[in-house]
């Protein structure tokens, strides 16, 4: 069974923010029951009435109200962030329990001329049932919707206070200042929906990012191959045909032609390797300085020391070299969490060493620390090169790597 920290840690950034802005809005319905039993037994206290009634009611709201707005706030926020509907009549029932509750206790409570401890602790307990229950209302319906449906709800529940015995300005100053305390806590449960959904589109707008990115050096590597190809092979196709007629009315041209069309072919297989080529060519010092402006897109502090003689080491050491920090830097972004990063380059013993360090990666098992295809592919790039890849064991939240290729000579 997995550990509460395993699972926190398991979850990515946006799932991570989710939960904690989900947990926010649940434990504004978590608090109406400690306010209801607090006014509860204030209600309790007043002198000379049989408050049997009331109280029981009041433990019955707030068990009821509160697993209510638990679901209530699941589907709102559901609905807002697109994930599913069905917010409407668990709405419907966080709007019409609390009319419902506030009428049973303005009506079965205290009167008001049994002094301070009776109206104001049942007008508590609908102050509270009114409130905390206006958030999904705001979260899984639109502002002037919510609004309104807001406003109803003060309409249908003030003539309960009036029958309950209070009079007309403390009435209406009871309502007004639900109203505001409605509109605060309607708004943050708002905010916290928004602030979810900004978090989701930032992560959806990176992914976007990550793939236009690809897209991007394909369509480059489509626009090389079609700028040594295209002017050849249209080339080759005029010259073959200009081959065939000569052939066909028997001149000789014809083998100088087909000679020239060998000529061509031969010429852009030989181009052809060559954007290859450079395309899987990897650069140091241009993988170096990519790599530090990715991380610093991310919020990931990048130090980077490849020495003074780094431009000496043979130009297949500096390519293999290129090819582990681009893959060491996918790493830091797709698997870890990761605020700092160090690389490192030296040379010992006749090899060159290049060393990577990141934090914040999660106690769940590294994917690239098993059979990964990116570290997997970096070891056959070091083996052809006779050099070799390590993953040393770092202290905890670190991931380590070193990179050793030998130097000739």
């Amino acid at each position: 069974m997995r550990s509460p920290h395993d699972s926190w840690t398991s979850l990515s950034k946006p799932q991570r923010s989710e939960l904690y802005l989900r947990w926010s809005l649940y434990l504004m319905a978590l608090f109406l029951p400690v306010g209801v039993l607090l006014a509860a037994g204030a209600i309790a206290q007043t002198p000379g009435q049989d408050t049997t009634a009331v109280i029981r009611v009041c433990l019955v709201l707030a068990l009821a109200t509160t697993l209510v707005l638990l679901r209530a706030y699941r589907t709102a926020l559901d609905h807002y962030l697109r994930k599913s509907g069905g917010q409407i009549r668990w709405i419907a029932v966080s709007l019409a329990l609390p009319v419902a509750g506030s009428w049973a206790v303005l009506l079965l409570g205290p009167g008001t001329t049994e002094g301070p401890g009776g109206p104001p602790a049942t007008m508590t307990v609908v102050a509270e049932l009114l409130t905390l229950s206006f958030g999904p209302t705001c979260v899984g319906l639109s502002p002037r919707l919510a609004a309104a449906l807001g406003l109803g709800t003060l309409l249908l529940v003030g003539p309960a206070v009036l029958l309950a015995g209070t009079n007309l300005a403390t009435t209406t100053g009871f309502l007004v200042g639900v109203a505001v305390t409605m509109t605060l806590i309607g708004a943050s449960c708002r905010s916290f929906a928004w602030l979810t959904s900004v978090v989701w589109e930032l992560d959806a707008a990176r992914e976007a990012q990550s793939r236009l990115a690809v897209a991007e050096e394909r369509l480059r590597f489509s626009r090389d191959l079609h700028d040594v190809m295209g002017r050849n092979l249209t080339t080759i196709a005029l010259k073959s045909e200009l081959a065939v007629q000569l052939a066909k009315r028997g001149r000789p041209e014809a083998a100088d032609q087909m000679a020239e069309v060998q000529k061509i072919a031969q010429e852009s297989q030989r181009e052809v390797r060559d954007v290859i080529r450079g395309y899987r060519t990897a650069d140091l010092h241009a993988e170096a300085i990519g790599a530090r402006a990715v991380l610093r897109s991310a919020d990931v502090v990048c130090e980077i020391d490849l020495g003074e003689d780094a431009d000496r080491l043979p130009v297949p050491v500096q390519s293999v070299l290129g090819w582990v920090i681009r893959e060491a830097t996918t790493n830091v972004l797709r698997h870890s969490e990761a605020a700092r990063c160090l690389i490192r380059l030296r040379q010992e013993d006749g090899r060159a060493v290049l060393e990577l360090e990141n934090d914040g990666v999660p106690d769940v098992p590294f994917p690239s620390q098993g059979s990964g295809t990116g570290l997997r592919g970096l070891r056959e790039r070091l083996a052809a090169h006779d050099g070799e890849l390590a993953v040393p064991t770092a202290e905890a939240g670190t991931f380590r790597m070193l990179a050793t290729v030998p130097l000739p000579g």
